[in-house]
């Protein structure tokens, strides 16, 4: 086994998609206008700026906040994460500004992350919806998280940039963005 194979089996899981999830989301974001970004597919709907200041929010708010209590506390207890409850918060973000301090926190974050043994990932808390948690299974929910995050955003521009412009051929497609 080489020696950046050994590394690899000694950090955490997750760690390689949490550090690309922000090029992803660039790749996506490429063509869109700021008016893109602020477009919203119905009124209980996010637009792809409001899902970015999300995110944003929960690097720190949630994810970090929880990898820095599993490490420092013993069992610490975690309230569920509803990001319906800061809809006010994300509802006039602006995108760019959202984005760049989320790519930010998920520099800082992976790069600690990457510091951590992978016993780490055994440190374990209780969520009280989900019962006793390891650290290791929220870095797979983190990784779901930004999976699903990516698959909306995803979504929205296709709506938002492709489906009009497609013309007859993007009449078949049944998009839910």
């Amino acid at each position: 086994m080489s020696e950046d194979e050994q590394l690899d089996g000694d950090e955490l899981d997750c760690l390689d998609l949490l550090e690309e999830t922000p090029g992803i989301l660039r790749g996506l974001m490429r063509e869109l206008t700021e008016d893109d970004a602020k477009w919203k597919p119905a009124p209980d709907r996010f637009s792809v700026a409001e899902v970015l200041a999300h995110l944003s929010h929960s690097e720190g708010h949630c994810y970090r906040t929880r990898v820095d209590r599993f490490l420092s506390d013993e069992l610490p207890e975690f309230e569920p994460d509803e990001a319906q409850m800061f809809l006010d918060l994300y509802r006039d973000a602006d995108p760019e500004d959202a984005f760049d301090h989320f790519e930010e926190q998920r520099e800082i974050n992976v790069e600690f992350l990457r510091t951590l043994p992978r016993s780490a990932g055994e440190r374990r808390a209780m969520h009280r919806e989900a019962g006793e948690i390891t650290l290791q299974q929220m870095l797979h929910e983190w990784s779901m998280h930004d999976l699903g995050h990516i698959r909306q955003i995803a979504e929205l521009v296709r709506a938002r940039k492709h489906l009009h412009a497609a013309g007859k051929l993007g009449e078949s497609y049944d998009l839910k963005p």
